[in-house]
């Protein structure tokens, strides 16, 4: 983050473009920064401000941001404030790391206060007589109050010289430097963090993996125990009418054995001869499903964790980069359970998809399984329709019917990333990560499994299960 000095430096190099400019456009590119297109007779100018904790900073950027299809509650009211406002002064408070804008618009002056102070960075709005009506953090507990400038400290850092130079042949050479810094810092944390969550994310699945190996293994070691009980069936079989009610053991011989020796098999004296026999011919075909079953899923389950572990070390190492980038996209695969219904298909004659509509009156469609997953994205949606899946985990497919050139609402967003977490692996934690994108941005994942796709151009939102919310959508639910 900024200290004093380079602030100050900042405010001398921008001043002359950004007093007694107009305010034309607000962005809120993330929670936490914003972004002021300001005019001036001939130019236009960003300015960009950020209350990162780790970043913390305002200078001048000509680095286009991407936005969120619908703006977040604090930019829309700034953007009803504020655009338009003339901005006539901007200076540092106290030598700190404080910076006000003092503004005039249509309901009169008011103040924008930037405290780019660590990780207390906030965004204030003031009313002519400094009371606080809106706080970009901890907005609740401000509200009404008369504003004080924090506490100026006088730590090291701050008493430290100015870091940045200035980039020659910038308009303005030290927001370039600045900028560029930043950039690179953000780009390096954004890395850090994908790769945090990625190892979190394999370690875990690692674990259930290994988990699922170690219960399959105790069925199979549980239903090895019926091995012979089909000998014992076709023994009982061919002395059925030697057996009477109320015997606990019978004693043959033994013709599977070519020494044909004698031996006792125990009954279950409450159940008749035929009653015998049928319980161990059961049991001995729990066996060879078991055999049949589970020993080939505890081999997938093992290769799947031989995989998993290869990636986690391509992960920890040091020059890793997130696969999820658009650069280089990221393949969603469907769940196993998803995978055994496409390997035994059957008549549905429930009406494709789950259906719900979003508290702005807008279609949402699920996909139950893979078949609906492909048949959503690849056959319903179209171009510009929005498309949603949680992030890194098994899950359904996601759609939001949108009209033509129409942006997106906030709570309908909200709406279905809540349905993407829901009907996902996600769904036990509660919370999690869902990205979101164009439906024209999705592809078909070639040679992968039915309901695999590849995604570019993707957002991300994190979300929570809001029952309130879930139960809305429930009411809003479509028949089936």
């Amino acid at each position: 983050m900024l200290n004093r000095s380079d602030l100050e430096q900042v405010l001398k190099e921008i001043f002359p473009a950004v007093r007694g400019a107009w305010i034309q456009k607000i962005h809120q590119p993330s929670a936490r920064t914003l972004v002021f297109e300001v005019r001036v007779p001939g130019h236009t100018h960003r300015l960009l401000i950020s209350c990162e904790p780790g970043s913390a900073r305002l200078h001048v950027t000509t680095r286009s941001q991407l936005n969120p299809p619908t703006p977040p509650p604090f930019c829309q009211f700034l953007r009803a404030h504020f655009q338009g406002a003339r901005i006539d002064d901007i200076r540092q408070i106290s030598n700190d790391r404080i910076v006000e804008l003092a503004l005039t618009g249509k309901e009169g002056t008011s103040m924008i206060v930037c405290e780019l102070t660590g990780k207390s960075a906030n965004l204030l709005i003031l009313t002519a007589d400094r009371r606080i009506l809106r706080a970009l953090a901890h907005q609740r507990a401000l509200g009404g109050q008369l504003y004080t400038p924090p506490t100026t400290r006088t730590s090291g850092q701050e008493r430290a010289p100015a870091r940045f130079t200035g980039i020659a042949g910038s308009q303005f050479p030290i927001s370039a430097e600045i900028d560029a810094y930043y950039h690179d810092w953000e780009s390096t944390q954004a890395v850090a963090q994908a790769k945090e969550t990625r190892i979190r994310f394999l370690k875990k699945r690692i674990k259930k993996e290994l988990r699922l190996i170690e219960a399959w293994r105790g069925d199979l070691s549980k239903a090895t125990a019926y091995q012979g009980y089909g000998r014992y069936g076709e023994l009982i079989k061919a002395n059925l009418s030697q057996i009477n009610k109320g015997d606990d053991h019978i004693e043959v011989t033994d013709y599977f054995d070519e020494v044909l020796p004698q031996i006792s098999i125990p009954l279950d004296s409450t159940k008749s001869a035929q009653g015998n026999m049928d319980d161990y011919f059961r049991k001995h075909r729990k066996y060879l499903a078991a055999e049949r079953e589970l020993k080939p899923r505890i081999e997938r389950a093992k290769h799947h964790v031989s995989q998993l572990r290869d990636e986690l070390k391509d992960v920890e190492h040091e020059d890793w980069k997130p696969s999820d980038q658009p650069s280089s996209p990221r393949v969603y695969t469907p769940t196993a359970q998803v995978t055994a219904e496409t390997r035994r298909p059957t008549i549905d004659r429930r009406v494709p998809f789950r259906r719900f509509t979003s508290a702005d009156g807008l279609p949402i469609f699920v996909g139950r399984n893979a078949r609906e997953n492909d048949a959503l994205t690849f056959g319903l949606a179209k171009s510009e329709d929005l498309w949603l899946h949680a992030r890194g985990t098994p899950g359904s497919h996601v759609v939001v019917r949108l009209a033509k050139g129409s942006d997106l609402p906030f709570e309908t967003l909200r709406d279905a990333a809540t349905l993407a977490l829901l009907y996902s692996d996600l769904k036990k934690s509660g919370k999690g990560e869902v990205i979101y994108t164009r439906r024209k941005w999705v592809k078909k994942a070639k040679g992968q499994a039915a309901g695999a796709v590849i995604v570019t151009q993707e957002r991300s939102l994190h979300i929570g299960l809001d029952k309130v919310r879930l139960e809305a959508l429930k009411n809003r639910r479509s028949q089936e």
